[in-house]
């Protein structure tokens, strides 16, 4: 709608200062033509807005001017309120801030709207963590929050997963990324983004040269790669397995990321067919998990590798059971004797 255009440009111009035309149309979406009969209405309007055309021109409010204008909905103003990944404001050291910042928008919503937001606040709770995740090291982002919000570049003493000692190398930081309760510092490492776990960073040293970014790359941008290269690995395993129905709900949620697609379960039968894309044979361990209640139907490699790790954790537990007897033999030999 014009009116929410309108609203939106004035809201942009206040926070922004001067913005080019042409920014101001990718952002909302309509050609620049259409901003410019946009500034036109509100100039007419009484607001003191202007354009200058040139290279380094744009439209712009009047020195000073300001509105108290939110032009917030009454969903955007509850919005406000539901607050995600919780945790990461603590991890910031940002919780009192966010409690302050939530205060003032609550005193500038539009009365109507303050009932709502205020009862979306008590009666809605997002928590990002997992459940039983376990303890976690504990993790200082002050260093690397300084490195993004300076712009300076980075040497961390790391340890990659797999790794018993950690190595040092020096990068360039786009930003945090909090993904499942977990924070990452987004990188990039020689040119070429790389992803690194805070809780595996040992030390951190910010740098006095800037950052060297790649033009034109964001966050944004270097986290979907990243999260891209993570989450579609190229080749793997496909692997097909039966699940009794009993633990099929169990199976789904544990090993969703891996699933080529949802089993179809039609609700007969004690077995459902499922089908699974792990990174590697040896990946198929994790499915020893469900005992019985999972069968690996194939590929033969995978019905191997898992009969001989079975067989090894039988042998594990037979030779303790064998070492229990004796000791119980001897024990009622004694006494006898």
């Amino acid at each position: 709608m014009k009116s929410d255009r309108l609203l939106s440009i004035l809201l942009l111009l206040q926070t922004r200062g001067r913005v080019p035309a042409r920014e101001l149309a990718e952002r909302l979406e309509v050609s620049v033509r259409t901003i410019y009969r946009d500034v036109e209405a509100l100039s007419a309007s009484g607001v003191p807005v202007y354009a200058e055309r040139g290279r380094h021109g744009g439209i712009e409010l009047l020195a000073g001017f300001r509105t108290d204008v939110t032009g917030l909905t009454a969903d955007e103003s509850r919005s406000l309120f539901v607050l995600t990944a919780q945790g990461a404001h603590a991890a910031l050291g940002l919780d009192a801030a966010l409690g302050s910042a939530l205060r003032k928008v609550m005193a500038a919503l539009p009365a109507p709207f303050r009932p709502a937001a205020e009862v979306t606040s008590r009666r809605i709770l997002v928590d990002a963590t997992r459940w039983r995740c376990g303890p976690r090291r504990a993790v200082d982002l002050d260093v690397l929050q300084d490195a993004v919000f300076s712009d300076r570049r980075l040497r961390l003493r790391y340890r990659h997963g797999g790794d018993t000692e950690p190595s040092t190398c020096t990068v360039d930081p786009y930003g945090l990324v909090s993904k499942a309760g977990v924070w990452y510092l987004v990188a990039d490492r020689r040119g070429a983004p790389r992803l690194f776990r805070a809780d595996r960073v040992r030390s951190a040293t910010l740098l006095p040269d800037p950052v060297r970014r790649r033009p034109g790359v964001e966050l944004a941008d270097a986290w979907e790669v990243l999260r891209r290269q993570v989450e579609e690995r190229p080749g793997g395993v496909d692997v097909t397995v039966r699940v009794r129905r009993s633990r099929l709900d169990m199976f789904v949620r544990l090993h969703a990321a891996s699933l080529a697609e949802l089993p179809e379960d039609d609700g007969a039968g004690e077995w459902v067919t499922a089908r699974l894309t792990l990174g590697s044979v040896r990946e198929t361990r994790t499915l020893l998990a469900f005992g019985d209640a999972l069968e690996v139907l194939a590929p033969a490699g995978a019905r191997e590798e898992l009969a001989a790790t079975a067989a090894a954790i039988g042998a594990v537990y037979e030779g303790g059971l064998n070492c229990t007897r004796s000791s119980d033999e001897r024990a009622i030999m004694s006494i006898h004797e």
